[in-house]
């Protein structure tokens, strides 16, 4: 028999749990299967995780195939009724070891393995030490989310928001420092949101203060997706004093009109992501912003449209996740008035070469600065603003080492 295949889709914090259920399942000595760990964000998305379990079950005639995610999570009867698949298990029960004991001791385990994920109320009970390159690790600090935008179904995948505790966090990204990582990313689903479930209700920023304080030794300190509507002062502060805290923040904008965000249910308006674009590049004058957006929202007109394609430039945006809207069947939005297929394509081929003249702007205006850069590989690293730098001549992969920059190539910086 042969060890587990594992098929990751969607998030970063879907990839982090991909690498937290190998080790369960190395732990529970689970042999000859395929997990796939789906995502549900979108309606492509399930169907490109269905394409996949045919593809595996073509490849692996064989092998046991076990499907789990949020995907399944939501839907977990489109993947049991899949004869490619065996068993179908869920967010909740993915991440504990008795699972994995149990697929590994009897193959005659229930086939659909999914319990209410709203009844949730602890998080991450399986942490990881180091995922992603030798350089980099990430470390969960967050789940679920209490928000119910329109066009999401990830509540219903993730569950409620739950905190991982401080002293958690810190005792994890120690062991990680201690290992010769150089920088950790914290994640979640919502992580903002990160604490409002714990005794006396601390906020992201107290947790990015804890860590920077209680682990001197780490070199840099990232955070991934916030919702900028909800970052708290210490936060604020973090970014104002803490040249460990990297300058680079992921949006949750999702649109640039007021009326789209109203019907999205999002908690803040235009000028509330301008107002705080403004303050942290006051504060930080070299941050950068990524940001989500979403093109072609039910009811969105042209004129809508022009407002989130003005945002990336009022905003200062340089690196954009574009997700044409695909309706998710038992969401708010998808019973709203549908826009055009052919609309929604161009729009977002319009918002993404407005991405692209945002990052060519952006590394233009790199050429002749200094910047520290973590090594990912001998001849790439990324620079404090998560721009990628290629050398001709190698460096110790997952060290900081400086840099100048010369030129540009493609989408990246080119250094000496």
């Amino acid at each position: 028999m042969s060890a587990p295949i594992f098929s990751n889709h969607g998030c970063r914090l879907n990839a982090y749990e991909t690498e937290a259920m190998k080790e369960l399942a190395t732990e529970a000595g689970l042999e000859g299967a395929v997990v796939v760990n789906t995502c549900a964000v979108t309606s492509e998305a399930v169907r490109k995780a269905r394409q996949d379990i045919r593809r595996l079950r073509r490849d692996n005639p064989t092998a046991r195939i076990i499907v789990t995610g949020c995907a399944a999570q939501t839907e977990p009867e489109t993947f049991a009724q899949m004869p490619e698949v065996d068993t179908v298990i869920g967010n909740t029960e993915k991440m504990q070891a008795s699972t994995w004991s149990g697929l590994a001791g009897d193959f005659g385990t229930e086939p659909v393995q999914v319990d209410d994920i709203m009844s949730v109320t602890e998080t991450a009970g399986h942490l990881i030490d180091g995922f992603g390159t030798r350089s980099r690790a990430y470390v969960q600090v967050q789940n679920g989310c209490d928000h119910r935008c329109t066009f999401c179904i990830i509540p219903y995948g993730r569950g409620n928001s739950r905190s991982v505790p401080a002293g958690v966090v810190v005792d994890q990204i120690k062991r990680l420092v201690q290992k010769g990582y150089n920088e950790v990313v914290l994640t979640g689903v919502d992580l903002t949101s990160w604490g409002a479930d714990l005794p006396s209700a601390p906020r992201l920023g107290d947790l990015v203060m804890r860590i920077l304080k209680l682990v001197p030794d780490l070199p840099r300190l990232r955070i991934s997706s916030i919702d900028s509507i909800e970052v708290d002062d210490n936060l604020m502060q973090a970014i104002a004093t803490e040249p460990r805290l990297m300058p680079h923040l992921h949006l949750s904008l999702q649109h640039g009109d007021d009326l789209i965000l109203k019907r999205m249910k999002r908690r803040h308006l235009r000028d509330d992501a301008i107002r705080f674009a403004e303050e942290a590049r006051r504060l930080r004058p070299d941050m950068t912003f990524g940001a989500d957006i979403i093109a072609g929202f039910p009811t969105e007109t042209e004129a809508h449209f022009e407002n989130s394609l003005a945002l990336v430039r009022e905003c200062e945006l340089t690196w954009l996740h574009v997700f044409p809207y695909s309706p998710r069947p038992g969401t708010p939005a998808a019973r709203m008035p549908q826009v055009n297929g052919a609309a929604i394509k161009a729009r977002a081929a319009r918002l993404r070469a407005a991405g692209e003249d945002q990052v060519a702007r952006h590394l233009a205006a790199q050429v002749g600065r200094a910047h520290a850069v973590l090594m990912e590989n001998p001849h790439m690293g990324r620079t404090e603003q998560f721009t990628e730098v290629t050398f001709d001549t190698p460096r110790p992969e997952g060290q900081i080492v400086p840099a100048q920059i010369t030129g540009t190539r493609a989408a990246q910086l080119v250094a000496a």
